[in-house]
């Protein structure tokens, strides 16, 4: 596992369930013996895979050591937070929050909604003069490195803009001077691509969930922190920038000669820019499209909890970012930010490679071709491009798993030494083999050699003893036993197990009949020893004493082994002697 980039995976936590495969628009994840890895080349850490991992073993970077150290270290610190806050800390304003914070040991706290403010206004400037038909929102780091990876075409279209956090660095430096560090706070795992990447300017990027658990650790209810002033003051229009279509309200007034559209959602952005370019360049009015890695916006980013769109969530943010005061866009602040393109190129495989591949995993006709996406790939033939590449498994494949393990269940069925039969909740025959056809006699075994087998059969008009399988299937799970049971000329051991409880249960039948005679044969071998010989025996004793004594003792256990374990009344192994 990689712990350096923003998301990783805890191997021993992944259950090779290939959801976050399934769900990752960029295919950034590589499977490496059922375990899932975040290739960091692909990734632009949207953070999907960590939202809809149900084993959570997708994490993101917690970096809570390193604000530590900052905190020790002294000097001055400030924290600036998301708007989104209100949907992670529902209950709290933002002033107790800022208390909190303070308590945590910064200098001061304020609004990343500030930065916001300013980005809207350099991008309603950058609108008004460019001359593009088509203009691409910067705010979102994790769908400006997707049209740099995926759409580098693009590139150009995006707004020369910083993002919202760089610009309230620069704004808080500003304000309080180069040498202060700052700090983010937000629902995002992009933001700390933005970090790493300016860590002379951002100095950490951490998510709600790791404040709250820094809250924890450190004893401190924001609940009960006194409220603390806002640096330098109060956002206003800023704070809808969490929600799809805010950073949109703060340009239509700006910018009246040009359209608008918000685009949420990785695939949805890749639908658009997959498209024709011409036709998104074309005639009329220009073309600015607010573009947003999470569907819905920031309030559904990927520690947020499920609630993130829910009605009081979105009111909520909505009267947060109405209670302010606009404050004017006229502070001068360096906004630009020249975005450069990082082309993902994808090998490209010829269809024989293709065609090979799908016959490594059982898919030799178009029928095989199932593209059931259980995998996580869309299609068969993509899943086989995947393999070439080194990101899949065969084993990811479940059509070729459950062949698999259907030859491999046939052929131990078929050829183990003993009878096998599986039945359902009704006593019918799911599967069998040849040797349980036997067992049940010789019409039997002749209709399953003409039908191939006996499924769809009544157990109970088969065998004699279909009430051991009622008894499983009705039981607790446990496996029932019964050894040297007699059923007309046979005598067998059964043992039923439970397949699926209450609905499924199987038997392993074995005829110890032959073992039993030959048992028997042994033991009256031994006895007929003893009785032709005790004369002699008792006459030697005379000379040799108790040493040839403990010889018929000895000969007399030896019979008396086997006949503890001579079959039960009824058995047709011959009539038993009695040693004299």
């Amino acid at each position: 596992m990689n712990h350096n980039f923003p998301i990783y995976t805890q191997d021993n936590s992944c259950q090779d369930c290939y959801k976050c495969v399934r769900h990752c628009h960029c295919k950034a994840i590589r499977i490496i013996n059922s375990r899932a890895a975040v290739m960091p080349e692909l990734c632009v850490s949207c953070g999907t895979c960590v939202k809809v991992c149900p084993a959570h073993a997708k994490q993101i970077r917690s970096d809570q050591w390193r604000l530590r150290r900052l905190l020790d270290n002294g000097g001055k610190l400030y924290a600036s937070v998301a708007p989104s806050y209100v949907g992670y800390f529902p209950t709290l304003t933002l002033e107790k929050l800022a208390g909190a914070l303070l308590q945590l040991g910064f200098t001061g706290v304020s609004e990343t909604a500030l930065g916001a403010e300013l980005v809207s206004a350099e991008t309603s400037r950058v609108i008004k003069k460019s001359s593009e038909r088509l203009l691409l929102s910067s705010a979102c780091p994790a769908a400006v490195d997707y049209v740099r990876k995926y759409a580098p075409d693009y590139v150009s279209a995006v707004v020369p803009v910083v993002s919202p956090v760089m610009a309230h660095v620069k704004l808080l430096r500003r304000y309080v001077g180069p040498d202060a560090q700052v700090v983010f706070f937000g629902p995002c795992a992009a933001k700390k691509n933005e970090a790493d990447r300016h860590a002379d300017e951002l100095a950490l990027a951490l998510t709600f969930a790791t404040l709250a658990e820094m809250f924890a650790a450190a004893g401190i209810d924001p609940a009960a922190a006194p409220p603390a002033p806002l640096f330098p003051h109060r956002a206003e229009e800023g704070r809808a920038y969490s929600l799809a279509g805010g950073m949109i309200d703060t340009l239509r007034e700006d910018a009246k000669g040009t359209r608008y559209v918000t685009v949420s959602g990785l695939a949805n952005i890749g639908r658009l820019l997959s498209g024709d370019k011409a036709a998104l360049n074309g005639a009329g009015k220009k073309l600015f499209v607010e573009l947003l890695a999470c569907e819905g916006g920031c309030v559904n980013g990927p520690v947020m909890p499920d609630t993130g769109t829910d009605a009081a969530t979105l009111l909520a943010t909505l009267e947060h970012a109405d209670d302010a005061r606009s404050i004017g866009r006229n502070v001068d602040v360096l906004l630009d930010d020249q975005h450069q393109q990082e082309r993902i190129s994808a090998p490209h495989h010829d269809d024989a490679a293709i065609t090979a591949a799908m016959e490594s995993v059982g898919k030799f006709l178009p029928a095989d071709e199932l593209n059931c996406g259980g995998c996580g790939y869309n299609s068969c033939r993509e899943f086989a491009a995947a393999m070439l590449d080194g990101k899949a498994e065969p084993a990811m494949c479940l059509s070729y798993l459950r062949k698999i393990s259907q030859k491999t269940s046939n052929a131990l069925i078929r050829y183990i030494p003993a009878g096998v039969v599986i039945v359902d909740q009704d006593l019918q025959v799911l599967e069998s083999n040849r040797q349980f056809a036997v067992l049940c006699g010789k019409d039997i075994a002749d209709i399953y050699d003409s039908a191939g087998s006996l499924a769809g059969a009544s157990l109970p008009a088969l065998v004699d003893y279909a009430d051991l399988f009622r008894a499983a299937l009705l039981g607790d799970g446990g496996e029932i036993e019964r050894n040297n049971q007699v059923f007309g000329d046979r005598i067998l051991n059964i043992s039923v197990f439970t397949i699926s409880a209450g609905r499924a249960v199987g038997a392993v039948i074995q005829d110890v009949t032959q073992n039993e005679l030959h048992r028997e044969q042994v033991a009256e071998k031994a006895r007929e020893v003893i009785r032709k010989n005790v004369d002699t025996v008792q006459k030697i004793a005379q000379y040799l004493g108790e040493h040839m004594a403990e010889t018929e003792i000895i000969l007399r256990e030896v019979a008396g082994s086997y006949e503890e374990h001579q079959p039960i009344a009824g058995a047709p192994a011959g009539k038993r002697g009695a040693a004299p």
